[in-house]
């Protein structure tokens, strides 16, 4: 079944790369795609394939980090039988997959020398020759290539030909990360958030919360979109109360409950990160702050309100600040403080 495409954004930096993808789509010229990890490159990748007038022809997709480099070329390039140990027959490459029609090479940084020799002869003169044989075989290819990497940067360090980045970059299309276009969380966020729920069976999309807004637009978002995605969809499926989504999760690592290393003492290991730290400290130096409450539960909810109250008047407040200094995401924190009712108190 073919998979459905879905680019998504308002912001102009985006729209102005989508706009630049779109208008090098319709000549049959080498394109590269340049940003960070999870922005969207391969859905690019596939939007010049589709407004190509190569729309109707496969497009083929390789992952040259996926493999390692002794496979890379027998991939791209096909292999005869008995080529290589384990070669037991024939095999067409990538190259010949995708004659009439495009071949996307996610992840162009990682290809070796030798690689990069062998492509740039099938760029230049349209023949491939698969290994084992020496019979050329004449590919018609439209090249689309992505990478995070500088290459210009690679080339200076002699670790990228300066030949193959000038035949691949005729047109370099380079994507902003998702920190750099405005508004664009707030898009991304309701688009997955509805289709998650949807996926759940949820009638109706209650939207989010403030909280949960706030902690989205405030975010870096170093791994862009695809980040975002896995964020908001957590938060989905793990809402169960009434009314819009106000609890986000940045870190699906983070816990109170985190194990440390091993410090001679297996009970360190079952406190929160956070009190098991600061305990020892704040034990000796105010025993007679707990002397009023006899009951284990209510001694170390007095001592976590005592903990929160002067971590926050300690840095000024900042929440963000106190968070960090407790070792607890953003979201971990505004929880402590609602529930000792202290949120006024933290800003």
């Amino acid at each position: 079944m073919e998979r459905i495409t879905q680019v998504i954004g308002e912001s102009s930096a985006f729209l102005d790369a989508l706009e630049r993808a779109s208008r090098a789509a319709a000549l049959d010229r080498p394109v590269l795609v340049i940003g960070e990890r999870g922005t969207g490159k391969e859905l690019v990748a596939e939007r010049l394939h589709r407004l190509s007038p190569r729309w109707d022809q496969p497009l083929v997709t390789m992952n040259c980090a996926a493999l390692p480099e002794t496979l890379i070329e027998a991939e791209l390039f096909g292999h005869e039988a008995g080529a290589f140990t384990g070669a037991t027959k024939a095999r067409v490459g990538r190259f010949e997959e995708a004659h009439r029609g495009t071949l996307f090479l996610d992840e162009l940084g990682t290809l070796s020398m030798g690689a990069q020799e062998r492509l740039l002869r099938a760029v230049e003169y349209g023949e491939v020759t698969r290994i084992g044989s020496s019979r050329p075989v004449t590919v018609d290819v439209r090249i689309v290539a992505a990478t995070n990497e500088h290459l210009p940067e690679r080339v200076e360090k002699g670790t990228f030909r300066a030949d193959l980045l000038d035949r691949l970059s005729f047109e370099v299309v380079t994507l902003p990360p998702l920190r750099h276009r405005g508004g664009d969380v707030e898009v991304l966020a309701e688009f997955y958030g509805r289709r998650m729920a949807s996926e759940i069976g949820w009638v109706d999309w209650p939207g989010w919360g403030p909280h949960a807004l706030d902690i989205l637009t405030n975010y870096d978002w170093p791994g862009n979109v695809r980040e975002l995605r896995n964020v908001v969809e957590r938060a989905v499926y793990r809402w169960e109360q009434d009314g819009p989504i106000d609890a986000i999760e940045i870190d699906p690592f983070q816990s109170p409950w985190r194990m440390r290393p091993m410090q001679g003492s297996a009970s360190s290991q079952s406190m929160p990160a956070a009190v098991a730290s600061a305990a020892p400290m704040a034990l000796e130096e105010q025993p007679a702050t707990l002397s009023g409450t006899t009951d284990f539960k209510g001694r170390v909810a007095r001592f976590e309100k005592e903990l929160l109250q002067r971590s926050l008047a300690d840095h000024r407040f900042n929440q963000r600040a106190t968070a960090e200094a407790l070792g607890l995401t953003y979201d971990q924190l505004r929880h402590a403080l609602k529930r000792h009712e202290l949120l006024q108190a933290g800003g």
